[in-house]
């Protein structure tokens, strides 16, 4: 992982706030700086932000792309929950969401949990898992927003929306015994030459370089194939070779990306509906 400062840039921050950001800052092995301007900062080549508008990842010095942070109340997100499709969209298939089948999915990759959330939207119940600290951050404060600031309608998808600050082998080979184990795990790792594709924005090749590739992506396909009840799904770009050579039940093909469905059973007819 490439390194990383904390900073927290609100005056008027609450104790709780500031803990988090020195939790967070310990966990990454990072510095912990009070009011600094990444702009200002020459080293190291990322910050994460505590500010009054949540929390952000921020290339340091001048001249940069813009801040990556999670926002499920508007922006791309917010506008596929209301533009993208619903049932018909790829994703949904993949997992096999129908009128009255509505999976558990456990989505044990959540980077910034826009799949997650669409998966939520579509009616699902979703546990997210994140390791890595710093996307654990980002991710848990644009809940906390979303919790604060959504209406009716969205209070009721985050609401089936959690999230773990866990590594994904852990909790796959020892899953915590008073939940029962998922109808779909989803998995999107990421790669090493994910992010240097041309059509991936500026601040997303920024994130991708700060976490890093998921270099035990095949070990989590086997562990997720030996704990999912009905399926796993694996998403990858369009052109890829299969996930540890391991050829899938079928596949879902769209214009840059695919979903591999591996099956275990035979979704039932009704499921959480």
């Amino acid at each position: 992982m490439v390194q990383t400062v904390v900073i927290v840039n609100d005056a008027g921050s609450n104790s709780a706030r500031r803990a988090e950001a020195a939790i967070t800052a310990r966990a990454l092995g990072a510095e912990l700086l009070l009011q600094v301007n990444p702009a200002d900062l020459q080293q190291p080549q990322f910050a994460l932000v505590f500010a009054a508008d949540g929390v952000s990842l921020q290339q340091t010095g001048r001249k940069v792309p813009g801040p990556v942070r999670v926002d499920f109340l508007a922006g791309a997100v917010n506008h596929r929950r209301l533009f993208g499709g619903g049932k018909g969209q790829m994703i949904a298939k993949a997992v096999g969401v129908q009128a009255r089948v509505k999976p558990h999915v456990l989505d044990a990759t959540a980077g910034l949990g826009r799949d997650g959330f669409v998966l939520a939207t579509l009616g699902c119940q979703v546990t997210m898992l994140e390791r890595s600290p710093l996307v654990w951050a980002l991710l848990n404060d644009g809940l906390q927003r979303a919790h604060a600031g959504a209406d009716a309608e969205l209070s009721e998808i985050i609401n089936r929306l959690s999230l773990e600050s866990v590594d994904a082998r852990d909790y796959l080979c020892t899953p915590p015994q008073k939940s029962s184990p998922p109808d779909v795990i989803y998995l999107d790792p990421m790669f090493p030459t994910r992010g240097k594709s041309a059509d991936v924005k500026k601040e997303m090749q920024a994130f991708h370089q700060v976490v890093g590739a998921d270099l035990d992506a095949a070990e989590l396909l086997a562990d997720a194939r030996a704990l999912a009840t009905y399926r796993v799904v694996v998403k990858r770009p369009r052109k890829a070779p299969d996930l540890a050579d391991m050829t899938p039940s079928y596949r879902l093909e769209g214009k840059s990306s695919r979903f591999d469905i591996y099956t275990r059973q035979k979704l039932p007819a009704e499921l959480n509906p």
